[in-house]
């Protein structure tokens, strides 16, 4: 009698569990939509990532801070008290400038295309081991450098993933082509 008051007591708190887990999901992805600062394109893409990536992205990664620059449009610098602007025009097209580094360019190629030029997998491979796949500092090391990947190494494949496909639906940038796209 009390092995099965335990086994039925046991999944109900795991059925209460997992749908507070899925409600805490849905909420984050559309807190992600609610909080992207750019138009996405949705076409081809799995929506409940995408939302995922955003939250991941824009409430939890900061990645903005570094790729983006400057992060904040004219006049919505809330490090000055202003309501914040996030620079739409460079939203995540790298060229912020850490010493001799320059942060990357994480918009696909073409719209829905691949984020950065890479593969999941080799997001993927970025995110966990900080592989530089452009090797743009051999002198120093084949790791990126300033990139806290060891830090976001630590994100399951799933955030990753998620991020990957927000990447994906983020508008084209191209700051060395006057803003526009280039051909993948």
């Amino acid at each position: 009698m009390n092995r099965t008051f335990l086994a039925v007591a046991f999944l109900s708190g795991l059925t209460v569990f997992n749908a507070a887990a899925s409600a805490q999901g849905d909420s984050q992805v559309r807190r992600g939509y609610e909080i992207a600062p750019v138009h996405l394109n949705l076409s081809g893409l799995n929506p409940a990532l995408v939302g995922l990536g955003s939250y991941i992205v824009n409430a939890q990664g900061g990645c903005n801070d570094c790729h983006t620059s400057p992060s904040y449009a004219p006049g919505g610098n809330p490090f000055n008290g202003q309501p914040e602007l996030i620079n739409q025009a460079g939203y995540l097209a790298g060229g912020a400038v850490f010493g001799p580094f320059t942060s990357r360019n994480l918009t696909p190629r073409a719209p829905g295309a691949r984020p950065a030029g890479l593969t999941l997998d080799q997001f993927i491979e970025v995110m966990h081991d900080g592989t530089d796949f452009k090797n743009r500092h051999p002198q120093i090391s084949p790791l990126l450098q300033v990139m806290p990947w060891p830090v976001y190494g630590k994100m399951s494949d799933r955030e990753l993933q998620a991020i990957y496909e927000y990447l994906r639906a983020i508008p084209c940038l191209d700051p060395t082509n006057n803003g526009r796209c280039v051909a993948p």
